[in-house]
Protein backbone atom coordinates (compact mmCIF):
# COMPACT_ATOMS: atom_id res chain seq x y z
CA UNK A 1 0.00 0.00 0.00
CA UNK A 2 2.82 2.31 0.73
CA UNK A 3 4.30 1.82 -2.77
CA UNK A 4 0.98 2.56 -4.39
CA UNK A 5 0.69 5.79 -2.49
CA UNK A 6 4.20 6.78 -3.56
CA UNK A 7 3.39 6.21 -7.23
CA UNK A 8 0.19 8.18 -6.94
CA UNK A 9 2.07 10.94 -5.22
CA UNK A 10 4.54 11.24 -8.13
CA UNK A 11 1.85 10.78 -10.80
CA UNK A 12 0.09 14.00 -10.06
CA UNK A 13 3.18 16.29 -10.34
CA UNK A 14 4.30 14.54 -13.50
CA UNK A 15 0.84 14.94 -15.03
CA UNK A 16 0.83 18.60 -14.08
CA UNK A 17 4.25 19.14 -15.63
CA UNK A 18 3.23 17.44 -18.88
CA UNK A 19 0.09 19.57 -19.14
CA UNK A 20 2.13 22.69 -18.51
CA UNK A 21 4.58 21.72 -21.25
CA UNK A 22 1.72 21.06 -23.65
CA UNK A 23 0.11 24.39 -22.91
CA UNK A 24 3.39 26.23 -23.36
CA UNK A 25 3.91 24.59 -26.76
CA UNK A 26 0.46 25.66 -27.88
CA UNK A 27 1.17 29.21 -26.83
CA UNK A 28 4.48 29.38 -28.76
CA UNK A 29 3.35 27.66 -31.96
CA UNK A 30 1.21 29.82 -34.24
CA UNK A 31 -1.13 27.91 -36.45
CA UNK A 32 -1.66 28.83 -40.08
CA UNK A 33 -4.03 31.75 -40.61
CA UNK A 34 -6.04 31.82 -43.81
CA UNK A 35 -5.68 35.09 -45.73
CA UNK A 36 -8.30 36.68 -47.95
CA UNK A 37 -6.70 35.08 -50.99
CA UNK A 38 -6.76 31.65 -49.45
CA UNK A 39 -10.42 32.08 -48.52
CA UNK A 40 -11.25 33.10 -52.08
CA UNK A 41 -9.37 30.10 -53.39
CA UNK A 42 -11.20 27.80 -51.02
CA UNK A 43 -14.61 29.35 -51.78
CA UNK A 44 -14.37 29.99 -55.53
CA UNK A 45 -11.41 27.94 -56.70
CA UNK A 46 -9.46 30.91 -58.12
CA UNK A 47 -7.06 33.42 -56.66
CA UNK A 48 -8.24 36.89 -55.81
CA UNK A 49 -6.84 40.07 -57.36
CA UNK A 50 -3.21 40.66 -56.50
CA UNK A 51 -2.57 43.27 -53.84
CA UNK A 52 -1.66 46.73 -55.08
CA UNK A 53 2.05 47.28 -55.54
CA UNK A 54 3.80 48.98 -52.73
CA UNK A 55 5.26 52.43 -53.29
CA UNK A 56 8.96 52.59 -52.64
CA UNK A 57 10.01 55.93 -51.28
CA UNK A 58 13.11 57.19 -53.03
CA UNK A 59 15.66 59.43 -51.49
CA UNK A 60 14.83 63.08 -51.54
CA UNK A 61 11.73 63.20 -49.40
CA UNK A 62 8.42 64.30 -50.87
CA UNK A 63 9.99 65.56 -54.10
CA UNK A 64 11.68 62.21 -54.66
CA UNK A 65 8.40 60.43 -54.00
CA UNK A 66 6.62 62.61 -56.54
CA UNK A 67 9.31 61.92 -59.13
CA UNK A 68 9.00 58.19 -58.51
CA UNK A 69 5.20 58.37 -58.82
CA UNK A 70 5.39 60.27 -62.10
CA UNK A 71 7.98 57.85 -63.45
CA UNK A 72 5.76 54.88 -62.61
CA UNK A 73 2.58 56.38 -64.06
CA UNK A 74 1.90 55.86 -67.81
CA UNK A 75 2.68 58.91 -69.88
CA UNK A 76 0.40 60.07 -72.64
CA UNK A 77 1.60 62.20 -75.50
CA UNK A 78 0.43 65.82 -75.33
CA UNK A 79 -2.22 66.81 -77.89
CA UNK A 80 -0.78 68.18 -81.13
CA UNK A 81 -0.60 71.93 -81.37
CA UNK A 82 -2.23 73.16 -84.57
CA UNK A 83 -0.62 76.29 -85.89
CA UNK A 84 -2.56 78.45 -88.27
CA UNK A 85 -0.77 78.96 -91.57
CA UNK A 86 0.08 82.58 -92.27
CA UNK A 87 -2.20 84.17 -94.78
CA UNK A 88 -0.51 84.97 -98.05
CA UNK A 89 -1.23 88.30 -99.68
CA UNK A 90 -2.19 87.98 -103.32
CA UNK A 91 -1.90 90.93 -105.61
CA UNK A 92 -4.82 91.57 -107.98
CA UNK A 93 -4.06 90.03 -111.34
CA UNK A 94 -5.04 91.32 -114.78
CA UNK A 95 -7.55 89.36 -116.85
CA UNK A 96 -6.33 86.33 -118.74
CA UNK A 97 -5.37 86.92 -122.35
CA UNK A 98 -5.90 83.39 -123.61
CA UNK A 99 -9.46 84.40 -124.57
CA UNK A 100 -10.18 85.32 -128.21
CA UNK A 101 -8.31 88.49 -129.12
CA UNK A 102 -10.40 91.62 -129.68
CA UNK A 103 -9.20 94.07 -132.32
CA UNK A 104 -8.58 97.74 -131.75
CA UNK A 105 -6.95 100.79 -133.31
CA UNK A 106 -3.33 100.15 -134.26
CA UNK A 107 -3.75 96.49 -135.22
CA UNK A 108 -2.69 95.63 -138.77
CA UNK A 109 -4.73 92.91 -140.46
CA UNK A 110 -4.27 90.62 -143.42
CA UNK A 111 -7.63 90.21 -145.18
CA UNK A 112 -7.90 87.48 -147.81
CA UNK A 113 -10.91 87.27 -150.13
CA UNK A 114 -10.46 84.07 -152.12
CA UNK A 115 -10.56 84.63 -155.89
CA UNK A 116 -10.50 88.42 -155.50
CA UNK A 117 -6.95 89.73 -155.79
CA UNK A 118 -8.12 93.34 -155.74
CA UNK A 119 -9.66 92.92 -152.28
CA UNK A 120 -6.94 90.78 -150.69
CA UNK A 121 -4.57 93.15 -148.89
CA UNK A 122 -3.18 94.41 -145.57
CA UNK A 123 -5.38 96.88 -143.69
CA UNK A 124 -4.70 98.90 -140.56
CA UNK A 125 -7.40 99.74 -138.07
CA UNK A 126 -7.61 103.50 -137.85
CA UNK A 127 -8.23 105.70 -134.81
CA UNK A 128 -11.97 105.36 -135.39
CA UNK A 129 -11.71 101.56 -135.03
CA UNK A 130 -12.45 100.67 -138.68
CA UNK A 131 -10.72 99.39 -141.80
CA UNK A 132 -11.45 100.73 -145.26
CA UNK A 133 -11.73 98.27 -148.17
CA UNK A 134 -12.52 98.70 -151.87
CA UNK A 135 -16.18 98.34 -152.89
CA UNK A 136 -17.57 98.19 -149.37
CA UNK A 137 -15.77 101.12 -147.72
CA UNK A 138 -15.38 101.30 -143.93
CA UNK A 139 -15.96 98.17 -141.88
CA UNK A 140 -16.07 98.50 -138.04
CA UNK A 141 -13.36 96.34 -136.49
CA UNK A 142 -12.89 97.61 -132.93
CA UNK A 143 -13.97 95.06 -130.35
CA UNK A 144 -14.45 92.28 -132.91
CA UNK A 145 -12.50 89.05 -133.19
CA UNK A 146 -10.82 88.17 -136.49
CA UNK A 147 -13.55 85.59 -137.17
CA UNK A 148 -16.29 88.11 -136.44
CA UNK A 149 -14.69 90.67 -138.75
CA UNK A 150 -14.46 88.09 -141.56
CA UNK A 151 -18.19 87.40 -141.23
CA UNK A 152 -18.95 91.14 -141.38
CA UNK A 153 -16.79 91.66 -144.51
CA UNK A 154 -18.44 88.67 -146.23
CA UNK A 155 -21.91 90.02 -145.41
CA UNK A 156 -21.07 93.40 -146.98
CA UNK A 157 -19.57 91.80 -150.11
CA UNK A 158 -22.65 89.61 -150.51
CA UNK A 159 -24.82 92.69 -150.92
CA UNK A 160 -24.52 93.16 -154.68
CA UNK A 161 -20.79 92.52 -155.15
CA UNK A 162 -19.91 88.81 -154.77
CA UNK A 163 -22.47 86.01 -154.67
CA UNK A 164 -20.67 83.64 -152.27
CA UNK A 165 -17.57 85.38 -150.87
CA UNK A 166 -15.02 83.43 -148.82
CA UNK A 167 -13.11 85.69 -146.42
CA UNK A 168 -10.33 85.07 -143.91
CA UNK A 169 -8.78 87.61 -141.51
CA UNK A 170 -5.62 87.31 -139.42
CA UNK A 171 -3.55 89.70 -137.32
CA UNK A 172 -0.38 90.62 -139.17
CA UNK A 173 0.92 92.99 -136.47
CA UNK A 174 -0.54 93.81 -133.08
CA UNK A 175 -1.00 97.33 -131.79
CA UNK A 176 1.97 98.51 -129.68
CA UNK A 177 2.30 98.54 -125.93
CA UNK A 178 3.70 101.38 -123.80
CA UNK A 179 6.21 101.28 -120.98
CA UNK A 180 6.99 104.22 -118.72
CA UNK A 181 8.94 104.99 -115.59
CA UNK A 182 12.20 103.51 -114.37
CA UNK A 183 13.44 101.71 -117.50
CA UNK A 184 16.41 102.53 -119.69
CA UNK A 185 14.34 103.57 -122.73
CA UNK A 186 10.66 104.25 -121.98
CA UNK A 187 8.30 104.60 -124.93
CA UNK A 188 6.11 102.73 -127.42
CA UNK A 189 7.12 99.29 -128.72
CA UNK A 190 5.64 96.64 -131.03
CA UNK A 191 3.81 93.93 -129.18
CA UNK A 192 5.16 90.39 -129.28
CA UNK A 193 2.78 87.44 -128.70
CA UNK A 194 2.98 85.83 -125.23
CA UNK A 195 4.73 88.87 -123.81
CA UNK A 196 5.23 89.25 -120.06
CA UNK A 197 6.24 92.22 -117.92
CA UNK A 198 9.81 90.90 -117.80
CA UNK A 199 10.11 90.67 -121.58
CA UNK A 200 8.56 94.12 -121.97
CA UNK A 201 11.16 95.59 -119.61
CA UNK A 202 13.89 93.81 -121.57
CA UNK A 203 12.64 95.36 -124.83
CA UNK A 204 12.80 98.77 -123.14
CA UNK A 205 16.47 98.25 -122.21
CA UNK A 206 16.01 96.85 -118.69
CA UNK A 207 15.41 98.43 -115.31
CA UNK A 208 17.09 101.64 -114.27
CA UNK A 209 19.25 101.58 -111.10
CA UNK A 210 16.42 103.14 -109.08
CA UNK A 211 13.65 100.86 -110.37
CA UNK A 212 11.44 98.76 -108.15
CA UNK A 213 11.79 95.31 -109.63
CA UNK A 214 9.21 93.22 -107.77
CA UNK A 215 6.04 94.82 -109.16
CA UNK A 216 4.78 97.22 -111.81
CA UNK A 217 1.51 99.00 -112.49
CA UNK A 218 -0.35 97.70 -115.54
CA UNK A 219 -3.22 99.58 -117.22
CA UNK A 220 -5.47 97.48 -119.44
CA UNK A 221 -8.37 98.62 -121.64
CA UNK A 222 -11.00 96.37 -123.19
CA UNK A 223 -14.71 96.42 -123.99
CA UNK A 224 -15.61 96.57 -120.30
CA UNK A 225 -13.50 99.69 -119.71
CA UNK A 226 -10.09 100.60 -118.33
CA UNK A 227 -8.62 98.96 -115.23
CA UNK A 228 -5.33 99.31 -113.38
CA UNK A 229 -3.49 96.46 -111.61
CA UNK A 230 -0.32 96.06 -109.54
CA UNK A 231 1.29 92.88 -110.90
CA UNK A 232 4.49 90.82 -110.43
CA UNK A 233 7.10 90.59 -113.20
CA UNK A 234 5.80 87.29 -114.59
CA UNK A 235 2.34 88.63 -115.48
CA UNK A 236 1.03 88.63 -119.05
CA UNK A 237 0.89 91.79 -121.15
CA UNK A 238 -1.71 92.39 -123.86
CA UNK A 239 -1.48 94.63 -126.93
CA UNK A 240 -2.20 98.25 -126.03
CA UNK A 241 -1.33 97.81 -122.33
CA UNK A 242 0.63 100.50 -120.51
CA UNK A 243 3.27 99.54 -117.97
CA UNK A 244 4.56 101.91 -115.31
CA UNK A 245 7.76 100.90 -113.50
CA UNK A 246 7.95 102.67 -110.15
CA UNK A 247 10.94 103.94 -108.20
CA UNK A 248 12.15 102.15 -105.09
CA UNK A 249 12.55 104.14 -101.89
CA UNK A 250 15.73 102.55 -100.56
Amino acid sequence: MASVRVVRAFRLPITAIMMALALSGCMRTTGPVASQGDLDSIAYGQPSDPPPPSVVMASGGAIGALRTAFAASPRTAPPPVIMAAPAAYAEPMPPRYDAPYHLDAGDRLRVVVYGQEGLTNTYAIDAGGSITMPLIGAVPARGRTTAGLAVEIAAKLRKGFIREPSVAVEVEAYRPFFILGEVAAPGQYPYVPNMTVESAVAIAGGFSPRARRDRVTLTHTDASGTARFVVPPGSAVAPGDTLLVGERWF
